[in-house]
């Protein structure tokens, strides 16, 4: 196992990815049933994910900041970070849409199905290192 891997594997328990899958398939699940169902109603791709993001966000806060990752320090700072890091979520988010269902054509539920997957990748490791960090 290379370094990087074996530092990584040390500092992100089972349990703790675990509690954030669990979270996020609870909050992600109904997002993504919402999600079709908005946008089988006419909603536009793009502006249906931007609601459903932000709801989805307020979510992940409550759920991941006692829950999963046990933070302990303050909620301004931790929300201040929170913000940035669902910021660039957001974005990759966006810009799967209006690349690849935009540009290339490709279905917008199953782009929007594997963003899912991508931004939560991103966040996962966002919220453990830069939201959520452990204090010394």
């Amino acid at each position: 196992m290379n370094g990087l891997a074996a530092r990584l594997k040390k500092r992100i328990p089972a349990v703790q990815l675990l509690k954030y899958a669990l979270v996020g398939l609870l909050s992600n699940g109904c997002g993504y049933a919402l999600y079709l169902f908005l946008t089988k109603l006419g909603s536009t791709p793009k502006l249906t994910m931007t609601a459903l993001y932000m709801a989805g966000a307020f979510i992940s806060f409550v759920g991941n900041h006692r829950l999963t990752f046990s933070y302990q320090g303050g909620t301004l700072g931790s929300g201040i970070r929170f913000v940035l890091a669902h910021a660039v979520g957001y974005a990759i988010n966006f810009c799967l849409l209006a690349v690849f269902v935009d540009h290339f054509g490709y279905a917008h539920q199953w782009i929007q199905a594997l963003a899912i997957f991508v931004v939560a990748s991103y966040l996962f490791l966002a919220l453990k290192f830069f939201v959520f960090k452990a204090t010394q």
